[in-house]
């Protein structure tokens, strides 16, 4: 498919803007990317998404399509003869769906916190919570992968990229606080998926570099400072 048929409306550090990325590199789907920039909103987006005024946006023959996961599962269904990305059997698609909810509305934001906590105390269970989860998560994979590569098994599904779209932040977040959240001690399945998946072909050029998001780190955090202050 030509990529003027395909539009992403998206931002380089964005997990949620990985997720369609990822899938979309999956099926072999050529696209057009376009680059919106931290504190404006360009008109297309607006008019895209004018519910939640965010991204990522799929645009597919000039119809726009909104929230990652929808996405994903969108572009699973219209380009059917590639890789399968969610699970054929009805309880494990069931099961992917359910954590892919936790990792959103729960373990994210969580993590996300632990750059805005004031205190130590506050910041140190925040930190003591996330890995709680990973934790969790490698109990998780263990069940889902069946002894196999990834969550989905021998290829990666739906749960690999749902949580592997954070991993770029999960390491900025080690990085940026000195802690460890996967590692061969507690989290031996979860290393080893994690260098896999980063890896693969279809996810190595748009997970971006840890190095690179702790820059962008700093300048959010700057720019969200000089916002609140205005």
């Amino acid at each position: 498919m030509a990529k003027s048929d395909v539009k992403l409306i998206g931002a380089w550090p964005s997990p949620f803007v990985m997720r369609p990325r990822i899938a979309l590199n999956i099926k072999s789907v050529g696209y057009e990317f376009l680059e919106e920039t931290l504190g404006s909103k360009s008109q297309l987006l607006l008019e895209s998404n004018p519910v939640h005024k965010k991204i990522p946006v799929l645009i597919h023959d000039g119809k726009p399509l909104c929230e990652s996961l929808v996405i994903v599962e969108y572009i699973d269904e219209v380009w059917s003869s590639g890789p399968t990305i969610l699970p054929s059997d009805t309880y494990d698609r069931a099961l992917a769906r359910f954590w892919a909810a936790y990792l959103d509305e729960k373990w994210f934001p969580t993590m996300r916190s632990i750059a805005t906590a004031k205190e130590e105390e506050a910041r140190k269970a925040l930190i003591e919570q996330t890995g709680e989860g990973v934790m969790m998560l490698e109990d998780v994979f263990s069940r889902c992968s069946k002894g196999k590569g990834f969550f989905g098994g021998d290829q990666i599904g739906y749960l690999d990229i749902a949580f592997g779209s954070f991993l770029g932040w999960l390491r900025t977040t080690e990085k940026m606080n000195g802690v460890k959240l996967i590692d061969e001690t507690k989290t031996p399945s979860l290393l080893k998926w994690a260098t896999s998946f980063s890896s693969h072909p279809a996810v190595k050029d748009v997970l971006p570099e840890t190095e690179k998001l702790v820059e962008f780190a700093k300048v959010l955090a700057k720019f969200k400072a000089a916002s609140s202050n205005s």
